[in-house]
């Protein structure tokens, strides 16, 4: 039994090592882009600091005029939750987000690997930091009264004095700051953290239920939201739609990700003009008949003057099996 757990624990730490070096190899090349994206963001109230986003949130909240809530389908469709709930939406959103850092960084221990971890977040922060930019423009253009319990009239957190110089300002009372915003409303910033690592692992996954189970929760999200009244249902619908959008456009746009699933998955290259070279150079061997993978060629067998790839070896096998 001794043996055993120290033979596998010699495994998983190899595996580590190699994904880790692996890893840093793609960071180093794309270092520029996490950074970028790590600068533009602000912390969801747990994790990495979005700065600029939250510095645009504080900004509005100088801004907003607390008032009547205004008139909205959801707050009549669904039952107030009331302030003693209010984290009941919080803990959901909590855990699609620790659920999905987790997955993302699985290549580290499990042998069955689809992803590279750098990769993955190069993509997520581009989704996300399109769709903070939309937000931002779109809470500035038009301010709601919150419907958030201390956005309303009355409240002393509804309105900021104006403040002392520009180091409070850049400073945005980290972290009560974020957790009682107001002003920024359109749309969900819990929407679009959710609805990306939803569509992202919708591409990546692997687990057919878990895709399923994931938008099950963005929709159970959504409803918890309103029924908080943590935002209006305007700002959950537009996020749906600004949200899938974004994601489908600028995934279109950005190379396509090597797959590591298949047993001879490689590194591919990032760039897509080093990938059509490459294409031109295996399409240049092939035709001088001669490939520069020597598994490739194991790969090849003739049979009366036809080369059979790997997708036909079980049909070879089965007429070599029958002429015998």
């Amino acid at each position: 039994m001794t043996l055993y757990v120290g033979r596998e624990a010699s495994k998983l730490w190899k595996r580590v090592c190699t994904e880790t070096s692996t890893e840093i190899n793609l960071l180093l090349e794309n270092w520029k882009y996490l950074l970028a994206g790590l600068v533009f963001q602000k912390s969801q109230a747990y994790f990495c600091l979005q700065y600029v986003h939250g510095l645009a949130a504080r900004g509005v909240h100088y801004l907003h005029q607390p008032g009547p809530l205004l008139q909205d389908v959801g707050f009549f469709v669904l039952p107030e939750l009331g302030q003693d709930k209010a984290y009941i939406s919080e803990t959901l959103f909590t855990f699609i987000f620790i659920s999905f850092i987790l997955w993302s960084f699985h290549p580290f221990i499990l042998k069955g690997k689809k992803i590279y971890t750098v990769l993955v977040w190069c993509r997520v922060l581009a989704f996300l930091v399109a769709s903070q930019i939309l937000r931002i423009i779109t809470f500035y253009s038009t301010q709601l009264p919150g419907p958030n319990y201390h956005c309303r009239e009355g409240s002393r957190l509804a309105r900021l004095p104006r403040p002392d110089g520009v180091l409070e300002v850049l400073l945005i009372n980290f972290p009560r700051g974020i957790v009682y915003g107001c002003g920024d409303l359109i749309f969900s910033s819990h929407m679009i953290f959710t609805l990306v690592f939803v569509r992202t692992y919708q591409k990546y996954g692997m687990r057919r239920w878990i895709k399923q189970f994931i938008w099950c929760l963005a929709v159970v999200q959504s409803l918890l939201i309103v029924a908080s009244r943590k935002h209006y249902t305007v700002d959950i619908v537009v996020a749906w739609y600004t949200v899938n959008l974004v994601v489908f456009f600028i995934d279109k746009k950005l190379p396509e990700m090597p797959d590591r699933s298949g047993a001879t998955s490689s590194l591919l290259p990032l760039n897509i003009k080093d990938k059509d070279s490459r294409t031109k150079e295996e399409n240049h061997k092939l035709l001088n008949g001669n490939s520069g993978d020597p598994a490739d060629r194991r790969l090849r067998t003739q049979l009366n003057g036809k080369t059979l790839e790997d997708g036909n070896m079980g049909h070879l096998d089965a007429a070599m099996n029958g002429s015998v």
